[in-house]
């Protein structure tokens, strides 16, 4: 059963990006505020959640969520500053525009850069142990995978709609016979005979 961390004693902001490991599209993120009493049962890591309970659980956590947001930042300034900072700076944003500020943090992950005047905790797989980071995970991720798959009418060669934008074989062949597009991140030096290690 996932917890909640510290949201019986202060408003909590969970925190997740998806697609930090894709060769093409943006980095999303997500923060989400749950009710202290929140739970259900098919709430885990979105990795761990087949596509069905995905959709599911987003339409629940949209719902029940005190608040919530999603934000995204762009293949350009990935391979500008680097899919780290992409990353994090994809969660600032998401936590700057909630409707409520949160005073404390629970990222995903073991780095972050501290969001201003308020505190956070890093917790490694954080998606599979607390409520807030696995919704947020379900929030960024479901997100993300529709705009991968709009984004596969323009560029079906890629095949997208079904890898969003991961290093599959398919994916990798395709770049082998197209070439990439203004879509891939140029700075992840994508070499298509070698499978991705995410």
């Amino acid at each position: 059963m996932l917890i909640n961390s510290f949201q019986n004693k202060v408003l909590e902001a969970g925190c997740d990006e998806a697609g930090r490991g894709c060769y093409a599209g943006p980095v999303f993120a997500a923060a989400v505020i749950l009710p202290k009493d929140f739970y259900h049962e098919k709430l885990n890591d979105s990795k761990q959640v087949p596509e069905k309970d995905r959709d599911l659980l987003r339409a629940v956590i949209e719902q029940e969520a005190i608040c919530y947001s999603v934000a995204r930042v762009d293949v350009a300034e990935i391979d500008s500053i680097n899919i780290l900072k992409a990353s994090i700076k994809a969660m600032h944003l998401a936590i700057h525009s909630l409707n409520k500020k949160p005073r404390f943090l629970a990222i995903d992950g073991n780095r972050f850069t501290p969001f201003p005047s308020i505190k956070h905790i890093c917790v490694i797989k954080g998606d599979g142990k607390y409520a807030n980071i696995a919704a947020a995970s379900i929030l960024a991720k479901t997100y993300r995978d529709d705009y991968m798959k709009d984004l596969h009418t323009s560029y079906p060669r890629y095949g997208w709609a079904s890898n969003k934008g991961y290093g599959t074989a398919f994916h990798r062949e395709a770049i082998k016979a197209y070439g990439l597009c203004e879509h891939h991140r140029k700075s992840f030096n994508i070499n298509p005979d070698i499978p991705t290690l995410f």
